[in-house]
């Protein structure tokens, strides 16, 4: 599709949410099984067993560390906990899903709301959180060329059922760049907490959503580089932007970003939540919180604004130094050991 005119990034009509996929791979067993979490140099297939490959009659257990990260996550992003959560299944049929379904969570998530603070060029601006849910990654899917054109694809397990933390943001972002500027944040504050190493892939992955008053809402899958997401978001507010001109309907549909030619490839329409068919997952009991959340508070260090605020009082350096330091929690500790 030719894109004949280019229209502003920021406008307020542009509508942005986002579901950000965070692998807890500090920890070093799955979610629901003993295999290991440290897959990334090895052979394909190799770090599975009948749990993470859904055989017949396996029973996942869950990791109570992982329980005990993700409150952790969720306390500093200033959400609220809930007594109890529920873990679900959810339907759907997909090759990298060995069971045929996901073991996931619905309406009873670990944590609801909760915010993070960036700076924009106005001004400081809350991006609000929808929800905080935990889930098992499913497995990788390789393909030869482009996902579109590729005759087959390959699998690869040993991701399948690696601990995942879905951060869902409401649609709150009306800017490429805002959601680049709240990434870039999440990111800091998930390596203060220490729970992932983001230099690993598929560390983190971002679904993309978003909407132009008057228009379907368009969700971007698997993005995998906050670069990647504002050049798909860039890409669809254009894209869309020209099909309002022209008088055309704005679908409501899935689409992959290429980002060899950096543009946005239709594959499926949107899904609605009642095509999943969630239910309990009746091999798995609800999890009470509230004692471990008590447990979870003592462990969650100084994070990069209260530092940041510390430094300049205590330091007496200039706020925009102070900025700078606290972008990594090692650099921070370091500037304090030779101040």
């Amino acid at each position: 599709m030719q894109l004949v005119e280019k229209v502003d990034e920021r406008e307020k009509d542009v509508v942005i949410g986002l579901e950000v996929h965070v692998q807890l791979n500090k920890l070093k067993t799955k979610l629901f099984c003993s295999c290991s979490t440290d897959y990334h140099e090895d052979e394909p297939n190799t770090h599975v067993c009948p749990v993470c490959l859904g055989m017949p009659g396996a029973m996942p257990v869950i990791n109570e560390k992982a329980i005990k990260y993700a409150i952790k996550v969720a306390l500093a992003l200033n959400a609220k906990v809930q007594p109890f959560t529920v873990f679900d299944r959810k339907n759907y049929f997909y090759p990298d899903l060995p069971k045929d379904f996901q073991i996931s969570q619905y309406d009873r998530p670990l944590a609801w709301g909760g915010y993070v603070t960036i700076e924009t060029e106005e001004g400081e601006k809350k991006i609000f959180l929808k929800r905080i849910h935990m889930e098992e990654d499913p497995g990788k899917l390789s393909y030869k060329g482009s996902i579109t054109t590729a005759r087959y694809s390959l699998i690869d397990y040993n991701r399948s059922g690696m601990p995942l933390l879905e951060i869902v943001t409401e649609p709150v972002m009306n800017s490429p760049k805002e959601a680049r500027l709240f990434l870039n944040k999440l990111r800091i504050i998930l390596e203060y907490l220490d729970v992932f190493d983001g230099s690993l892939e598929g560390a983190m992955r971002i679904d993309a959503n978003i909407s132009i008053r008057g228009g379907g809402r368009v969700e971007i899958k698997n993005i995998s580089s906050f670069k990647g997401v504002e050049k798909a978001l860039t890409y669809e507010i254009t894209r869309q932007k020209n099909l309002m001109r022209r008088g055309r309907e704005i679908k409501r549909e899935t689409r992959h970003f290429d980002e060899v030619n950096n543009i946005t490839i239709s594959l499926r329409g949107k899904e609605e939540e009642q095509d999943y068919r969630y239910f309990p997952e009746p091999d798995l009991v609800p999890v009470v919180t509230e004692e471990i959340v008590e447990e979870v508070k003592d462990t969650i260090p100084e994070m990069p604004e209260q530092k940041r605020i510390r430094f300049i009082e205590q330091y007496g350096i200039g706020d925009n130094f102070a900025k700078v330091l606290v972008l990594d929690s090692k650099m921070a500790d370091y500037f304090e050991e030779v101040a």
